[in-house]
């Protein structure tokens, strides 16, 4: 699980630092843990203030948010309550833990390209999040695939656009699904008393199938597109060979 000062909390969820305050103020969300004089949130304060932050653009008030969550905790114990919240947070299922990465690295991985400009884009893409005067990547996968692309020869600008439109489809992938869900699963409870399990099975279920839907439509399209491409070069450079060893053989004779 990710620590974070409510500056980091703040940009994690795309609102302010006085955003933040408001609703812990308004007993929205749940007070911090301290160390010393420092504020310090977990994953499921994000995920709260995330949940906050959507019923509000869905045109709830203050009043009426306060009022479901309440109803959602009444019978629910604290724990089983961040216990969901924590489920929803967590990031073990899929692997992937956050990474420390130094400006330092940065350079070392991407030399000359990676200009503020980049940086910039990096962190839009919620590939690096800023931490004091270094970073954490929250998805090392994409963060090492990116390296990766780059120490074949790709530009860092190509990698990123397609990092982009990658992400973009993905996320349009994503909310089709959340729309059956919303149709067809998530409405199948209405009690407090129903809703902590039943939700809680429905996310450990639906991870691995997202997870793996999505990784099996990725193999299947990489087995198809990149023995093509490297085919493709390949019959280029048999194809030049041939011509050279012909004009050789004609100026032989």
């Amino acid at each position: 699980m990710v620590d974070y000062r409510i500056d980091d909390l703040a940009r994690a969820a795309g609102t302010t630092v006085r955003n933040v305050r408001v609703y812990q103020d308004r007993d929205l969300l749940p007070p911090p843990r301290k160390e010393g004089r420092t504020a310090i949130y977990s994953d499921a304060h994000l995920t709260r203030l995330k949940l906050i932050i959507s019923m509000l653009e869905r045109g709830y008030a203050f009043a009426q948010i306060k009022e479901m969550l309440g109803a959602w905790e009444s019978g629910r114990s604290l724990g089983e309550v961040l216990g969901l919240e924590e489920a929803v947070a967590d990031r073990t299922w899929a692997k992937e833990q956050p990474r420390t990465v130094t400006l330092g690295e940065l350079r070392r991985r991407f030399g000359t390209q990676i200009t503020p400009s980049a940086i910039k884009r990096i962190i839009d893409l919620g590939i690096l999040e800023r931490r004091g005067r270094g970073f954490v990547t929250t998805s090392p996968l994409l963060y090492d695939a990116a390296s990766e692309m780059v120490d074949l020869g790709i530009p860092l600008s190509d990698t990123l656009t397609i990092a982009e439109e990658l992400l973009r489809k993905v996320d349009s992938l994503g909310e089709d699904l959340a729309d059956l869900v919303r149709e067809h699963v998530v409405t199948r409870v209405s009690s407090a008393e129903e809703a902590t399990p039943f939700y809680g099975e429905v996310i450990d279920r639906l991870r691995p199938l997202v997870f793996n839907a999505l990784q099996a439509a990725a193999i299947r399209s990489a087995e198809r597109l990149i023995p093509a491409v490297v085919g493709e070069r390949m019959a280029e450079v048999m194809s030049q060979r041939e011509v050279a060893g012909s004009n050789r053989e004609t100026a032989g004779h």
